[in-house]
């Protein structure tokens, strides 16, 4: 069976209560060929409006998927519109390219108008001299389906009120029971009244000419408006809005609905919902206005509607609409509108204001939208012709969709029936006629099969302001060119196959053939990186290893210089280097990751401090250097020591014996990958030091992409099923589950990778910006593409924040030791990565028999039983373990077995990638496919069996071809030995200053420290720690965590160092200190209840000057009544009275 094969099986169905649910039992299989949906049309259309997987939950379509069907089908191109975002354009370009597809790269746009529409005036009506403020009562929301029940309106003349007119109405209909719990009007209070028919005309004759006012003034305007042209009346009044009013004069309010702006303004509103009412209180706002707008000088006209105001456009009104980029050019234009849309536009998705559309616009080809759209909303709203013909003529071309897509405004009672959707459809084909306008139908597509429709209910179901989006019927699905034609018949066979066909391919032929991602590799430029390079690095050779350079160090530079030169390399390198030289320079270490250890340029430009060279000696006077050539060596600090026979200096040990081509492969052109990690509290500095270096026009946050996983899928169809009382079986809720895994929920950021954009180059150019997660308040920009999309065109480097960097400053700075100081083959530190003996403890201890408790990457249960079972003796064993706890497969049910069962030792099992390769050219096997067996092995993908058959001819052991089977991802030795040079330094400073090392490790961990119980000593923590045991499985993450400090806690107290009580005069706000040999001092925060805004405020307040009582101290720090009662318990408050006492004794 195969993905998309089918069966005809025959069984019995039935209930199943194991699997508890119906199951069939099966009887027989046998292959089945399906007649699959297929478009049989000669002529085929263009889909021009659809979403795929990246429209935030609201898009079904797989691109992989669509693109094979339109093949299939017999389709040329394809309209990608996802809802103002172009995320998924990456895709489509591989996709489309492998299936003869031409895409046409747009998006789904939410414009939004530039002004506040305050005044509507379509005929010039406004007047300025008498206003009838009105409001009515309804039976509904439908103008169309629903009646008036109320009118009441006040007329304004001269700043005043001069008359009013109040009348209820007999709908002929009952009067809902929520309306009437709204209004307080019920139908006995309406039986005697006339109706809307008698009414209207003398509320009519009451408004004259005057310019009519109301509180979200489209719904009472609608109904009036609806019921004129019922009974032949001309309405041409101009209306004004005080929603848009209120809005444009208070934009400090949150809402603007009547009751809160009456509030604000101290206007009496008794009886809400009564449209006598309402009208009085809108009038009695809409003059309080007009005085303030006169204070500030400004006349109230008809170019109200240019008010200036601090209003958000982002919150204007909103239409839908398409924009297609035609060429490069208008793609260009494309990603600055979405950059700047969803950088200062953003409100639930992004909005283009109008301005900014015609800022951009060239390029680019503008449609009329769905349903939402501008044109549609006008012609449902029975605009006149005039303004409907004025809004049409700025689109380029113009959209209608099946007529059953408009299903939902039917039953919400925009539009009558499904007679008058047909009768808005023939409308837009005769403007478009009318100004040779294209009319091109569109499916509005958010999944492909009708079936699929579940899909779209199940995630909308899960967002609380979507429910109601849910979906009767499926229409929005991916038609044929027959079903679509099928849909427009209507309209007669030739004007179907207009806009199905013709015009669609129209679009199709305007938009040329261009990539979303420009082809090739952009790196940054710094002028002489080349020099520059092979300057820094022949000088610190020299420093190292003297003048003239060894020949197998200078062969061994020149080489990698050469390779990196010549590829267009060194601009990297350099890069790296000031990043690393300028953190060196304020005191912090940078730790590399991955292979970029690989690379002796690297080393020699400060970029790492892992040598790759063979393990050697070399003398730090004479310069003089031996080298080692023996594969059973690892590292250089393992060799013996040695004292330099030139000049009788102890020699200092180094190498550890790393291939290049394990950086940038064999040809030297392999895209080098430069990670590093720098301390966490010192990322944002290395982060503006980057933008300082190439401009803040150039350097950006790599983005990434959320997207709804496994058990989120899972989650959605429970809630949906349940809520819905809806029983499916446990196949189909799988099925469903594939089919909303993969939609896009949100954007975010990578941990520490920044993109860099070219001098000569805009990021425009290759993509979008915005903020992470859409947030308008970060100042965070990020790539609008997965980094991983353009990774590979400009220039991706990973500054990560790492705690080991951050801990290593902290001990150094307590300490005053150098930290590069350290050596590396100190017999004491080596020893507790194998017992615990050097630990010295005065307390009985068994917790664990090896002392690397708290050293990263040897502190976890999982690594320290590999230390257990290995016992390393050597340095090099250690990269060896890294490189195994690392990996997936590599230690589990693979080496490890190996080693228990004496099959292989710790230094024949594989550990690191570059174990693969030197290993098979050491056993004969050709360079380059020794390199592609480690590339192949490493990403965890299967060997053919010609290359295992190949491994053979040179007696390459059956386990160890096994073990390259199992192996699923594998550690480059370079970042092994980065990761253990930095924890063997920790594990240095916690043998020979413990106090130091445990203050670090619990300000690492603050957030994790129980103060009270680790003050009360080894009782109170063995007591915690066994409690949190027996809660086994139910135990929660903050328990384990708690553990974990507990642990180190449990075995500082062993060796007899104790953790000081928490004092006003001691502690430090947020960092353990060492103030006495054998005690740490916690600080405020270290006491559970305290926060960081506690502990700050406490510690800033006391220095500033001591508590007068613990009024005093709540008072000036404002910490609450937990933080208090956790100082007061430890004692921190006594003799500190409760408030401020004054003697006159």
């Amino acid at each position: 069976m195969t993905v998309g094969s089918c069966l005809k099986v025959e069984g019995k169905y039935t209930y199943d209560n194991f699997a508890k649910s119906n199951v069939i039992n099966v009887n027989s299989i046998e292959p089945y060929k399906m007649n699959k949906k297929i478009d049989n049309s000669s002529e085929k259309r263009v889909e021009l409006h659809l979403f795929t997987q990246m429209s935030a939950l609201d898009g079904f379509v797989k691109v992989k998927d669509l693109m094979k069907l339109l093949k299939n089908w017999g389709h040329t191109a394809v309209g990608i519109t996802d809802k103002g975002v172009v995320q998924s354009y990456p895709d489509v370009d591989q996709y489309a390219k492998e299936n003869c597809i031409k895409p046409l790269y747009g998006i789904d746009a939410k414009f939004l108008k530039d002004k506040l529409r305050i005044l509507t005036d379509f005929y010039g009506t406004f007047n300025n001299d008498e206003f009838v403020v009105f409001d009515i009562e309804t039976t509904g929301f439908s103008r169309i389906n629903d009646k008036i029940i109320e009118i009441g309106a006040v007329k304004v003349k001269n700043n005043e009120i001069v008359e009013k007119y109040n009348q209820l109405i007999n709908p002929n209909v009952t009067i809902p029971e929520k309306i009437i719990e709204l209004t307080g009007i019920n139908n006995n209070m309406v039986d005697n009244e006339p109706n809307i028919k008698k009414v209207l005309p003398e509320f009519m004759e009451f408004v004259g000419n005057a310019t009519l006012i109301a509180h979200n003034a489209d719904f009472d305007i609608g109904f009036i408006r609806e019921n004129c042209k019922l009974q032949n009346i001309t309405f041409k009044n101009a209306y004004i809005d005080t929603v848009a009013l209120s809005r444009a004069v208070f934009p400090e309010l949150k809402k603007h609905k009547l009751n809160i702006i009456a509030k604000h303004l101290s206007i009496s509103l008794e009886n809400h919902h009564r449209a006598c009412d309402d009208a009085q209180a809108t009038a009695e706002i809409f003059l309080e206005i007009l005085k303030k707008l006169k204070e500030e000088n400004i006349i109230f006209d008809e170019k109200i509607n240019n008010l200036n105001t601090e209003w958000p456009i982002y919150k204007n009104e909103a239409y839908n609409g398409l924009i297609y980029a035609e060429n490069l050019t208008g793609l260009k234009n494309l990603y600055k509108i979405v950059s700047e849309s969803s950088l200062n536009y953003f409100n639930r998705s992004p909005g283009i204001p109008e301005f900014l559309f015609d800022k951009y616009k060239e390029g680019l080809l503008i449609g009329s939208g769905n349903h939402n759209g501008e044109l549609f909303k006008a012609i449902i709203k029975d605009y006149p012709d005039f303004i409907i013909e004025e809004i049409a003529s700025k689109f380029d071309f113009l959209e209608v969709q099946p007529p059953e897509n408009y299903g939902k405004l039917i039953y919400e009672g925009e539009i009558k029936d499904i007679n008058h959707v047909k009768k808005y459809i023939e409308k837009i084909c005769n403007i478009g006629e009318k100004y040779n306008i294209p009319v091109v139908a569109t499916g509005d597509v958010h999944y492909i099969y009708p079936e699929d429709y579940i899909l779209r209910n199940i995630v909308k179901f899960s967002q609380p302001l979507a429910k109601h989006e849910k979906e009767i019927k499926p229409t929005l699905y991916l038609r044929t060119t027959e079903e679509m034609l099928n849909s427009f018949e209507f309209l007669g066979r030739k004007k179907a196959k207009e806009i199905v066909i013709k015009n669609t391919n129209l679009i199709k032929d305007l938009i040329g053939e261009f990539k979303p991602i420009p082809d090739g590799t952009f790196p940054p430029v710094i002028e002489g990186s080349d020099q520059e390079l092979r300057k820094i690095t022949y000088d610190k050779a020299i420093s190292l290893y003297g003048d003239p350079i060894p020949e197998y160090v200078k062969a061994r530079l020149d080489k990698e210089l050469d390779s990196i030169i010549s590829n267009g390399y060194a601009v990297l390198y350099i890069i790296a280097q000031k990043l690393v030289w300028k953190s060196n320079d304020d005191g912090y270490l940078v730790g590399s990751r991955g292979s970029v250890g690989s690379s002796f340029a690297a080393t020699m430009a400060g970029i790492t401090e892992v040598n790759p060279l063979l393990p050697h000696y070399r003398c730090p006077e004479c310069k003089h250097s031996e080298f080692i050539d023996d594969i059973n060596i690892g590292s250089g600090i393992d060799l013996p020591d040695k004292i330099c026979p030139v000049c009788g200096t102890n020699y200092i040990k180094d190498g550890h014996n790393i291939p290049f081509e394990v950086f940038l492969g064999f040809e030297g052109d392999k895209e080098p990958d430069i990670d590093l990690n720098f301390a966490g509290e010192y990322q944002p500095v290395v982060h503006k030091y980057t933008e300082e270096l190439f401009g803040s026009d150039k350097v950006f946050r790599a983005g990434t992409i959320g997207t709804i996983a496994d058990n989120t899928a899972y989650g959605y169809i429970q809630k949906y099923i349940e809520e819905n009382e809806i029983n499916i079986p446990n196949a189909e809720l799988k099925r469903l589950q594939k089919g909303i895994v993969g939609v896009k929920r949100t954007s975010g950021q990578h941990p520490g990778g920044v993109m860099i954009v070219p001098q000569d180059k805009e990021i425009y150019d290759f993509c979008p910006v915005q903020h992470p997660a859409d947030d308008m308040k970060s100042d965070i920009i990020t790539t609008h593409f997965n980094y991983n999309a353009i990774s590979g065109r400009i220039l991706k480097l990973d500054l990560l924040g790492h705690d080991v960097p951050s801990i290593i400053k902290m001990l150094s700075d307590i300490t005053g030791i150098d930290p590069l100081t350290i050596p590396f083959d100190d017999d004491e530190t080596m020893s507790i990565f194998k017992s615990n003996d050097a630990l010295n403890f005065i307390e009985d201890y068994d917790y664990t028999s090896v002392g690397t408790l708290g050293i990263p990457e040897f502190g976890t249960k999982f690594v320290r039983q590999m230390l257990v079972e290995t016992e390393p003796t050597t340095i090099s064993e250690l990269f060896r373990i890294s490189g195994l706890s690392h990996g997936t497969n590599v230690w589990t049910n693979n080496a490890q077995d190996l080693v228990r069962d004496n099959i292989a030792s710790l230094k024949d099992v594989i550990c690191t990638r570059d174990d693969i390769m030197t290993y098979l050219i050491q056993k004969g096997l050709e360079n380059k496919r020794a390199f592609k067996i480690m590339e192949t092995v490493r990403k965890g993908r299967l060997l053919d069996e010609e290359t295992e058959n190949y491994m053979r001819k040179f007696d390459v052991p059956e386990w160890y071809i096994d073990s390259c089977r199992k192996i699923e991802y594998m550690f480059p030795k370079a970042h092994a030995v980065a990761y253990v040079l930095m924890s063997y330094r920790i594990a240095y400073f916690k043998v020979h200053y413990p106090e130091a090392f445990y203050s670090t490790f619990f300000t690492t961990k603050i957030a994790d420290y129980p103060g009270q119980i680790i003050f009360e000593g080894l009782d109170s923590i063995r007591k915690k720690m066994s409690e949190i045991k027996e809660l086994g499985y139910s135990a929660t993450a903050k328990d384990n965590s708690t553990l974990t400090v507990l642990e180190v806690a449990e075995e500082m107290y062993c060796r007899g160092i104790k953790a000081s009580p928490v004092s006003f005069q001691n502690s430090d706000k947020l960092k353990f200190k060492v103030l006495e040999k054998g005690y740490i001092q916690p600080p405020f925060r270290g006491l559970e209840g305290v926060s960081d805004a506690h502990s700050i405020a406490i510690y800033d307040e006391y220095n500033k000057n001591e508590f007068l009582s613990i009024q005093d101290l709540v008072k000036r720090t404002k910490i609450n009544k937990v933080a208090v009662e956790s100082l007061r318990n430890h004692g921190v408050l006594k003799g500190l009275p409760e408030s401020n006492q004054l003697s006159f004794l």
